[in-house]
């Protein structure tokens, strides 16, 4: 995902320092990094930009999960070194995972870039650009302490916030390529957690998500072990210290980890009322056999006793997951095994994804076996792009639709208001407890369903709207136009399916052929099939 905005509204400006703008590639916790940056920019006396090409700062905040994102990245690289050599003043910023991964080899693909620095330095932005004005190009990707400042984000949403609360990831997983990117792991104190959250609360938020690349490890690194003998400092601990913390209304967290997931965690989310029934919860595979080469920690049957007990405690718990296809070495039978686990589970959202060799992992350098080698014949590697994610995107769909056609999963209680839709004004994105995500417009159609009453607002809220809303899993309404949004780890993004009509984009929203979506964003969308009555 990309988000390309001036991330700030309030800032003090200062004609001398000029204007930026920050792009910010792949995850939650490179948004909230980015809200970090941002405020320091205007903290300099740097003000928000019209346009990416009118700004005098460019940041990147880049994202390596993928090769795809890496090269995005390149891309606007290049349109910009065009900028710099019209315009010595322009100054460009890499930051984020590609930043970290490349290090010094980025200024020589891109020598017109003036700072290259990986996520642990981004409290450090000031000290950085300072060195850039005294005429260095300054590579800054080494191990670094994380800093505490929690007075310079400004933030791209008036209810719902970002609250970091560890940093880097100490799994091995033998695909991915986070550890060398983030660093280790770093816990906040829950002191300092709890205080950011009491001054979000101050400026009016209502909502607040705890991030982590893998939440559930946190406190690990913190010293300190009770009379039971269990760490003194868990996720389930930190949820109970800042549950209190008084005009907070829902807190959430992500990303989970199976392998740390705990009863005792899933007993907190059910018992404390401000904690959202709604879980993401990656298992990139339902075969044990690939679970243990991808080095993950857990079986399937470990995940099963997880939801199992969420269902339990939540039966309208909203679940989301990650889910990696055709691994190295990955057969046709452990492909349908994950198949069937999704349909099993009945999930809300899955976000799938074939398997990207990245650098400085260890699956990179697998390959890909002969054709026919392990169990079930020929490996699901040969069936990619083409046919392997299409099915394994319909299950979430016809599980999500199951639950909704059976009453179950119907969004009820208080709905926030996260914000107006950039695309389709007056309309006003809200989101659910359980994650779910919402259009209320007065140009639904009659049937849909209804969400409940409206809880928090934007402080300049649109024009006055009607109360009808439309959640995600609609069943298929044949000859109408409808709009939805996609909920990401509980973030609303736009959709728009038209019935009975081409296909549509649903990224970009326009009718381009199938052949030129896929060009742009590859196998992906080869799911859309989903969306033909």
């Amino acid at each position: 995902m990309v988000a390309s905005a001036p991330l700030a509204t309030d800032a003090t400006a200062n004609p001398q320092r000029g204007s930026y703008w920050i792009t910010t590639f792949g995850c939650q916790m490179n948004k909230a990094d980015s809200e970090r940056m941002a405020g320091i920019l205007e903290a300099m006396g740097y003000r928000e930009a019209s346009a990416e090409l009118d700004a005098d700062l460019v940041l990147y905040n880049t994202c390596t999960i993928r090769d795809n994102a890496e090269q995005k990245v390149y891309s606007y690289l290049g349109r910009q070194a065009q900028r710099k050599r019209s315009n010595p003043n322009l100054t460009l910023v890499v930051a984020g995972c590609v930043a970290q991964q490349e290090g010094e080899s980025l200024l020589r693909r891109v020598p017109e870039l003036d700072l290259v620095m990986g996520p642990q330095h981004a409290n450090r932005l000031e000290t950085l650009l300072l060195q850039v004005d005294s005429g260095q190009q300054v590579v800054a990707t080494e191990d670094h302490h994380i800093l505490e400042d929690i007075t310079t984000a400004r933030r791209d949403s008036s209810i719902c916030g970002w609250v970091n609360v560890i940093y880097g990831c100490n799994e091995r997983c033998t695909y991915c390529v986070v550890p060398s990117v983030r660093g280790k792991e770093q816990s906040r104190l829950p002191q300092a957690i709890k205080l950011e959250m009491e001054g979000l609360a101050a400026q009016g938020y209502k909502e607040i998500t705890l991030l982590g690349q893998n939440i559930d490890a946190y406190g690990r690194d913190l010293p300190g072990i009770t009379p039971e003998g269990r760490r003194q400092h868990t996720l389930t601990d930190l949820l109970h210290h800042v549950h209190d913390v008084e005009g907070i209304e829902r807190i959430r967290f992500a990303t989970s980890h199976p392998r740390y997931f705990t009863e005792r965690l899933i007993d907190a989310c059910a018992d404390l009322p401000k904690l959202c029934e709604h879980f993401h919860i990656p298992f990139q595979s339902g075969d044990n056999d690939v679970l243990q080469a991808m080095a993950r920690g857990y079986t399937v049957e470990r995940y099963r006793r997880i939801i199992d007990r969420i269902r339990e405690r939540m039966p309208d718990a909203s679940l989301s997951a990650d889910v990696i296809v055709a691994f190295p070495g990955e057969t046709d039978a452990q492909y349908r095994r994950t198949l069937d686990l999704i349909e099993e589970i009945g999930f809300d959202q899955v976000n799938t994804a074939a398997y990207s060799p990245r650098p400085n992992t260890p699956a990179a350098h697998w390959g890909q076996p002969a054709a026919g080698g392990g169990e079930g014949g020929t490996p699901a590697r040969n069936q990619c792009p083409g046919g392997t994610l299409r099915p394994q995107g319909q299950c979430p769909l016809r599980g999500a639709h199951g639950r909704s056609a059976g009453g179950g999963h119907q969004p009820q209680g208080p709905i926030a208001a996260d914000g107006a839709n950039p695309h389709q004004s007056p309309d006003l994105l809200q989101l659910h407890r359980s994650g779910w995500s919402c259009l209320r417009s007065g140009r639904s159609r009659a049937g849909a369903h209804r969400c409940g009453a409206l809880l928090f607002t934007q402080r300049q809220p649109p024009a006055p709207l009607s109360t009808t809303l439309i959640p995600l899993a609609l069943p298929p309404l044949r000859g109408r136009r409808i709009h939805a949004v996609q909920s990401h780890h509980g973030r609303a993004r736009l959709w728009r399916p038209l019935w009975r009509t081409r296909r549509i984009d649903p990224i970009r929203g326009d009718r381009r052929s199938r052949t030129a979506q896929r060009k742009q964003h590859g196998a992906l969308l080869r799911s859309d099939d989903l969306y033909r009555p």
